[in-house]
């Protein structure tokens, strides 16, 4: 289990001499290193970032990209095209955020016996959701499908029905459930016209959606929430009631011209202004706005809280029960590796936002499972150099919630690179590649010296790390051009071993699951373990191939056994590259509702018994 992060108590502005000392403190810090004192906005926390500066001024915004941008943007200067700015001809707030709910009727809200055992999104850290395609709370299902949300009555199987469905203007991306609240995150773009000897657009006016639906009637969902936030879509989380959303808008400055980020609500249109806005004093090839956002998505009247960083590209964010850690890769203009990541820690507390710690480490992050804070320590895996060129090398740095560096543990597997990371508890697991699979030990029990404890190799490599119990661990990843699941007995670190593994079949086999932890579904007490994968028996995409979802059996005492396979496709035409049906019948995600084993693909639900895997039903969606 995670150890929940003591939540620092939110300074007060009431208490009479304390409150006077605190703030001359501020105001003498301030006034030394030339930070200015900004009193916070209407509706916002306090915060304080003694690293952060913020601007004064729009113009001393526009001054501090001028002079701190190491090279022009590569969009302007590829294209030399004129600046168009899109905002004017955006479509009006209600018509860009309509959605239009089908097969809404005026029926009594159908009646929900008590939710049986359920399945959950395969999450990192618990407590902390992510948003999916696929939610349930035991009775129904949300399924992402065809650019809606669609309302399954799921239990029991025999009375399987489609009672609405929600139609998305826009990009429809991930939801959240949280109780009889729908979350729906997605995107819209207008693009400006700009006739074709003009060349192509050097701007696009990209907006982050959300739209909470309150769906305690299943058969007609009610809009309750109607948020946008100019930028693209980064990553979001959900802890309790709030819903914390990242998005990320390009600073691009053309023609000494910059578009501030703005707000939408059907109240109308709020841009942050640049005094909002917090920056650290670091030149940078390329500039964004990130800005995060909190929503409490029971409590419809409570504006949401926000916080404004101008920072480099986002690549990657983890989030405990206390912290939202976002990466930036500190790239140089057009060289070919990142000099190093920059970390940000943002400590969060229900509505409150406040940026708290920035640091940094050598070399670039795979992915949110290179990240992990444990007993007050932030711990970080990296790759640093270039593998095809020899050049490479992998990190690993323990960080303390000041983000600075206490222990390192640095040049492992050189010339690879890393393919998995799974921090458990004082242990770490890094997985590096380039011809066999080095499957290391680290203990982290001393966060001031990191060790190596033992080393693995076999053939292949593992692209996603998933805890059986605290001494195994499954790895799914490849070997040569087919998917390869192993069992891992770590009981001894010192020795590690591959007690089992099961290579899926035919000339090639892949599954999401390498890349979407969220795709693959996992019970170590009912040893069920089911995942999407692709087979192919040709050396060619023009194959006949099988998609659907393996079941397997995982014990520690008889390995990974096939339990059977289920696919949604009832001919070849189905699953084809250059067929109409084409990836509408791709199983993409699976979960269980009691002894019912739910499979989900953007056509159709199926469900299964759980023990014989006997098809029970199936609705078309």
């Amino acid at each position: 289990m995670f150890e929940v992060q003591t939540q620092v108590k939110r300074k007060t502005a009431t208490y009479g001499i304390a409150a006077v000392l605190l703030a001359l403190s501020l105001g003498v810090i301030c006034y030394n290193f030339n930070i200015p004192i900004k009193p916070p906005s209407p509706g916002q926390p306090v915060t304080e970032q003694p690293f952060l500066q913020t601007f004064s001024s729009y113009e001393e915004l526009v001054s501090f990209l001028e002079a701190s941008l190491k090279a022009p943007p590569i969009y302007d200067a590829y294209f030399n095209s004129p600046w168009r700015v899109a905002w004017e001809s955006v479509p009006t707030f209600s018509t860009w955020t309509e959605a239009n709910v089908e097969f809404a009727v005026t029926d009594a809200q159908v009646a929900a016996a008590p939710a049986p055992d359920y399945s959950k999104t395969n999450i990192q850290v618990a407590g902390v959701d992510e948003a999916d395609i696929v939610k349930t709370d035991g009775t129904y299902l949300y399924v992402v499908s065809n650019n809606s949300v669609f309302i399954v009555k799921a239990y029991p199987p025999e009375e399987a029905e489609v009672l609405s469905r929600i139609e998305f203007n826009g990009t429809l991306g991930e939801i959240f459930l949280n109780e009889d609240k729908l979350v729906i995150i997605g995107s819209f773009s207008s693009y400006p016209y700009i006739p074709y000897y003009y060349g192509s657009p050097t701007f696009i006016d990209d907006k982050t959606l959300v739209k909470v639906y309150d769906v305690s009637d299943r058969r007609n969902p009610v809009l309750a929430r109607d948020f946008a936030i100019s930028g693209n879509y980064f990553n979001s989380r959900m802890i309790n009631e709030y819903v914390y959303l990242v998005a990320s808008q390009p600073a691009y400055l053309l023609y000494d011209t910059l578009v501030l980020p703005k707000i939408y609500s059907p109240e109308g249109i709020e841009e942050i202004e640049a005094s909002q806005i917090y920056y650290a004093n670091v030149s940078d090839s390329y500039y964004a706005f990130t800005t995060v956002v909190a929503i409490n998505v029971q409590n419809d009247a409570q504006k949401p809280t926000n916080m404004t960083l101008l920072l480099g590209a986002t690549s990657n964010m983890y989030v405990s029960l206390g912290n939202i850690y976002i990466t930036f890769c500190k790239q140089g203009w057009w060289e070919p590796t990142e000099l190093g990541t920059l970390i940000y820690r943002i400590r969060i507390e229900d509505e409150m936002i406040e940026c708290e710690a920035s640091g940094e480490v050598p070399g670039s992050v795979l992915n949110q499972f290179s990240m992990d804070e444990y007993n007050g320590y932030f711990r970080i895996a990296t790759t640093e150099g270039e593998m095809w060129s020899g050049t490479s090398q992998n990190n690993v740095y323990v960080l303390d919630m000041n983000l600075t560096m206490v222990g390192k543990l640095e040049n492992i597997a050189p010339t690879e690179t890393i393919y998995s990371v799974r921090f458990m508890g004082d242990r770490g697991y890094v997985v590096t590649f380039r011809q066999v699979d080095p499957f290391f030990a680290i203990d982290l029990q001393d966060p001031y010296s990191p060790k190596v404890l033992g080393v693995l190799k076999i053939p292949g490599y593992s692209s996603y790390l998933h805890p059986y119990d605290e001494s195994h661990i499954i790895g799914i990843g490849k070997d040569g051009n087919v998917l390869k699941i192993s069992l891992f007995d770590v009981s001894n670190v010192t020795d590690p071993k591959e007690i089992d593994n099961y290579q899926v079949g035919g000339w090639w086999s892949d599954s999401p699951v390498l890349s979407d932890h969220k795709a693959l579904l996992f019970n170590s007490s009912m040893n069920l373990l089911v995942m999407p994968i692709t087979t192919s028996d040709y050396d060619t995409w023009q194959g006949t191939m099988w998609q659907g979802a393996y079941v397997f059996n995982v014990t520690i005492e008889e390995g990974i056994a096939l339990r059977g396979q289920i696919t949604h496709a009832e001919n070849a035409s189905d699953l084809g590259y250059y067929y109409p049906g084409y990836p509408l019948y791709y199983v993409k995600r699976a979960l269980y509702i009691d002894n019912v084993l739910y499979t989900i693909s953007e056509k159709k639900v199926m469900m299964h018994n759980l023990e014989t895997l006997d098809k029970i039903n199936q609705i078309e969606l």
